[in-house]
């Protein structure tokens, strides 16, 4: 079973094209990670769960359901990571959570994809977005033959700077950055409710029909590249460029 949490589409892409490449079941988390849902998940076939990077691991919220739910049937746990460059040691950190959970690490397929993350970089034009996906897409391939063929993922060589940055910038990056506080509605907000439906940790609330952040913020941009009005900014950095969401994830 292939288990999927994305923010703006590019894991659920991933996990979608895995899906039919092997013949397998997908599943979206967004519900159970929302409603703190730990119920036991079975599966005979091996499984691969599909996420994207946040400071070089998986996310937080992610990690935390991992360590609650339990997997029962097949003990073969499988990771593909989307990122905007590399997943740098995210490995390291995998092995020792499927190990905390009894199970077997079979690898992680770092999966380069089109960079979301409006709160420090620049989103890719649709033009560019597709290129990239394109290159994406040969892994993803390459991943699937693998996974067919039972075998192990293959490991990215791992550098001291990916050992700093999954390690010492990941536990520095939640309390530093991740914070809602610069995210604000604009007046072009027609008070829909997107933003409050697509936040996986329900951070987001309307207030007088306007956008309220809390603090449970996670960072993965959803409610800004979601809104259908692009009435969200996150600061001024966020001012002028193209929201993102993934222009292939329904195919």
């Amino acid at each position: 079973m292939i288990l999927y949490f994305s923010g703006t589409g590019n894991s659920e892409y991933v996990a979608q094209k895995l899906g039919r490449a092997i013949d397998d079941e997908v599943l979206n988390l967004f519900e159970a990670i929302r409603g703190d849902d730990f119920s036991e998940l079975r599966s005979q076939r091996p499984w691969v769960v599909v996420a994207p990077t946040y400071a070089w691991r998986i996310p937080r919220l992610l990690q935390r359901w991992l360590e609650h739910t339990r997997l029962a049937g097949s003990a073969e746990l499988y990771f593909a990571m989307t990122c905007g460059g590399s997943i740098g040691n995210a490995g390291k950190y995998l092995a020792e959570l499927c190990a905390q959970k009894g199970m077997n690490y079979r690898g992680c397929m770092e999966i380069a994809m089109p960079e979301n993350y409006l709160a420090l970089f620049t989103t890719p034009t649709r033009k560019e977005a597709l290129r990239a996906i394109e290159k994406a897409d040969r892994v993803i391939e390459s991943a699937a033959r693998l996974l067919k063929g039972g075998e192990d993922l293959p490991a990215p060589e791992v550098s001291l700077g990916d050992r700093v940055n999954s390690g010492l910038v990941n536990r520095l990056f939640y309390p530093l950055f991740v914070r809602a506080k610069k995210f604000s509605a604009t007046g072009d907000c027609i008070s829909c409710g997107r933003c409050v439906d697509v936040c996986p940790l329900g951070n987001v609330r309307l207030v007088g029909g306007k956008p309220v952040w809390g603090d449970r913020c996670t960072h993965c941009m959803a409610c800004i590249c979601r809104c259908p009005k692009e009435a969200i900014e996150y600061g001024r950095h966020s001012r002028g460029l193209p929201r993102y969401t993934c222009p292939k994830r329904a195919q």
